[in-house]
């Protein structure tokens, strides 16, 4: 029997070994909640129940393979048979074996964002609707939340509220184009990512054979992040556990912050509800933040009305307080934070990885983007564009698509005059509209285009059905994913366009296609993947997240930019919580109604938690925004954390050298200053009164006790030389490079031994 006790707390060994029964897990931040579910679901597999009993849903993807990783060095390969992934991982899998109730078959496309806007732009366009009114991403949302509410296309049409809603909006046809789009997608047998949880809903609901093979093959269930869940995968869950009502979950109701993706906090608030026998475990030492960041996340987050008590401790060590920090505008704050990470990886021996910088809305980004790169301070902005929204990418995985369903209305669109053969778009939207008109797939008239089209146009579309059947022959005959997709790159005439263009651009765009050869290779070579085939390796493709996703060229060592939703789960070293104004966070469109205000503020939680070691806040007097210079005022959420956890300074009028110096007041005044601020009514000046740090310690044999440091000029600053820091004292030269602009020089300090230091703001006295 392996040990699940050891290094365990006893909550956590309370969680692992509970029995049978619904258990809920409370995990505060830092608590070690996968520690917890790796060894709870190791313990049911050495305790008996079969892996392939056990069902784990996660968020992402990379969360599952973790976890299973975790579990297999535990329990070894029995851990590949647990099903486990994402909710929509899992429920793609069961709809391509069961999908056949519903009308599809098991080769179904998955449409993205994109590929769904595209298709509501032809609706829009067919229905003669004006696209400034009825825009797509709103259409989109409408119908994504109707989904997550378990509203169908009939239901919504039918709905008078929804109906008057929709009026109001002056769009009372979004309910035709929900009922057009819904019918599109099944004739191309297609689904997005919104029908995955919705058709399974469908499918458990008017097929008891299928929901009742599915009850009894898993005998638990576990779902991690259950404060992220929204109805149609609560109610997915609750059925699947209803005959052995051993179900677990494992989450954080101050952590839920998906709202805007429907994500209902309801679902753990009132979990006991379903289960009276539920038995309620609360994690709530946090083993990775240092006490002053623990206690400053729980100052704030009491204040929330709407919760599940707990008391997050820990027995970390108590740290360095919260630096605040008022810039005068945001291009000064992006210098300070800037200069900031430069400061502190020169004397803590850091890393770039050990930094993140986590903002609201990802327009905030440029300051910090600028600033970084004029100290050569390499970062990743996580929410980008990834590698498989890039547009080459998409156009072979287009063909890729259309190879294995011939039905994907989409993929057609994206490719039939790709590379250029002389079709037009009118003869395009001839094809789509003769399709729907007669409810059959664009497969059907594109083989039989003698029919609708003739001429230039009619010969070209044929060449194309030709290759298409080509294209097709191959999976048919076993072959396997890479095989297929480097015959289609090459055969479509992708590839050859793509080495043909000498451009920058261009050579980019080949070797990212080629990158994506590799990707399907290496899918192919992975003993883990069983089916090889082509569709396998598509679904595989379609089901990735941003969270997913690798860094391209391999430098990891970089600082992480990103939103605050983003960054959920992660953790660092040293955090920058940056723009906290006011109607910037918490958001002014978040403001209408306490639940909307309460979760910005356990967003703003979430990102307290994120840091380790040390935490800076930071804000901006005045900033852009659409084009006008506005002044802001210190957002709310700085007066709600316990003042005894937070240190204040400036940052200097302007940046006098590349880096950027910072200037600081010696006595720490208290945070009263924020709540008697009022806003002002011109754009303030740098340098304004400012709550100070805490005086910095001097060593006491340096000059600086008298107040009589003065910096000399280190142009002639050569090895061996003597110097003295106003903080680390007297100390020795032992190398300098004045390459380019950023000089620098290690000095061995008598006190605390070697540090880098760029000599632009490192100021020095020479002594010799």
């Amino acid at each position: 029997m392996i040990d699940f006790i050891t290094g365990l707390n006893e909550p956590q060994r309370k969680a692992v070994m509970h029995g049978e029964g619904p258990l809920m897990i409370i995990a505060g931040a830092g608590s070690g909640k996968t520690r917890v579910l790796t060894y709870r679901i190791a313990y049911l597999i050495e305790n008996g129940v079969d892996p392939f009993r056990i069902l784990s849903l996660t968020f992402t993807n990379k969360a599952a393979g973790e976890m299973r990783e975790r579990i297999e060095k535990v329990i070894g390969t029995e851990a590949k048979n647990i099903w486990m992934g994402t909710f929509h991982s899992v429920f793609a899998k069961i709809l391509r074996i069961e999908g056949h109730a519903l009308g599809y078959t098991p080769n179904f496309s998955i449409y993205d964002t994109d590929d769904s806007k595209s298709l509501l732009r032809s609706i829009v366009k067919e229905f003669n609707l004006d696209d400034k009114v009825y825009k797509v991403n709103f259409i989109l949302n409408r119908i994504s939340g109707a989904k997550n509410r378990l509203v169908s296309a009939d239901d919504y049409a039918n709905n008078a509220i929804i109906k008057a809603d929709d009026d109001a909006a002056k769009m009372p046809e979004i309910g035709r184009i929900y009922k057009t789009y819904a019918l599109r997608c099944f004739q191309a047998n297609a689904m997005d990512f919104d029908d995955l949880l919705f058709n399974t809903n469908v499918l458990f609901r008017d097929h008891l054979d299928v929901l009742n093979k599915y009850q009894h093959k898993f005998r638990h269930v576990l779902v991690d992040e259950f404060q992220d869940t929204n109805v149609s995968q609560y109610l997915i869950t609750r059925k699947l556990s209803a005959v052995h009502r051993n179900i677990c979950i494992v989450g954080d109701d101050a952590q839920s912050i998906y709202a805007f993706r429907g994500a209902n906090i309801e679902n753990i608030l009132n979990f006991e509800k379903d289960y009276p026998e539920l038995i309620t475990v609360k994690l709530e030492q946090n083993y990775r933040s240092t006490q002053n960041i623990v206690q400053a996340a729980n100052s704030v987050i009491a204040r929330n009305k709407s919760q599940l008590q707990k008391n997050v401790f820990t027995a970390n060590e108590e740290g360095n307080l919260i630096e605040v920090v008022k810039a005068s505008s945001d291009n000064e704050e992006g210098r300070f934070v800037a200069t900031a990470i430069f400061e502190e990886k020169m004397n803590g021996s850091l890393r770039n990885t050990d930094f993140a910088i986590l903002y609201r809305t990802n327009a905030q980004s440029r300051s910090f983007e600028e600033a970084l790169r004029k100290l050569n301070i390499k970062y990743r902005i996580i929410g980008g564009l990834s590698f498989y929204q890039r547009r080459e990418i998409k156009d072979l995985i287009a063909y890729l698509r259309f190879t294995v369903n011939q039905a994907d209305e989409e993929a057609f669109k994206r490719i039939i005059n790709l590379p250029k053969r002389g079709i037009g778009d009118t003869t395009v939207a001839k094809i789509v509209v003769t399709a729907a008109e007669n409810q059959v797939p664009v497969w059907d008239v594109v083989s039989n285009i003698g029919q609708y089209v003739s001429g230039r146009a009619g010969a070209a579309i044929e060449g194309f059905a030709v290759l298409i059947k080509s294209f097709m022959l191959m999976p048919e005959r076993g072959k396997d994913a890479y095989e297929v997709a480097a015959h289609v790159a090459k055969a479509s005439g992708l590839v050859k366009e793509l080495y043909e263009d000498k451009t920058v651009e261009g050579l980019s765009r080949y070797e990212n296609v080629q990158a994506l050869l590799n990707a399907v290779k290496e899918f192919v070579d992975n003993p883990e993947n069983e089916e090889k085939s082509l569709s396998a390796f598509l679904q595989n493709v379609s089901l990735l997240t941003n969270a997913d996703q690798n860094d391209d060229d391999g430098d990891n060592d970089r600082v992480t930019m990103m939103t605050i939703h983003g960054a959920k789960g992660l953790e660092f070293k040293n955090v920058f919580i940056v723009g906290l104004e006011e109607d910037l966070f918490p958001s002014q469109m978040m403001l209408q109604n306490r639940a909307d205000l309460e979760e910005e503020r356990r967003l703003f939680y979430v990102a307290i938690t994120r840091a380790e070691k040390k935490l800076t806040f930071s804000y901006a007097e005045s900033r852009y925004q659409y084009g006008r210079l506005k002044n802001c005022e210190p957002s709310r959420f700085l007066l709600e954390v316990d003042q005894r956890f937070l240190s204040t300074s400036k940052s200097r009028r302007a940046a006098q050298t590349l880096g950027f110096e910072r200037e600081r007041e010696t006595e720490p005044r208290p945070m009263a200053f924020l709540r008697n601020m009022s806003r002002p009514t011109a754009p303030p000046t740098a340098g304004g009164s400012l709550p100070p740090t805490r005086p910095a310690a001097v060593p006491s044999t340096t000059a600086a006790d008298s107040g009589t440091f003065v910096a000399s000029d280190t142009a002639t600053l050569q090895v061996g030389m003597r110097v003295e820091h106003a903080k680390f004292g007297l100390g020795t030269v032992k190398s300098t490079d004045f390459k380019g602009t950023d000089r620098k020089t290690v000095i061995g300090f008598d006190k605390v031994g070697d540090k880098t230091l760029l000599l632009s703001f490192a100021k020095l006295r020479i002594l010799d």
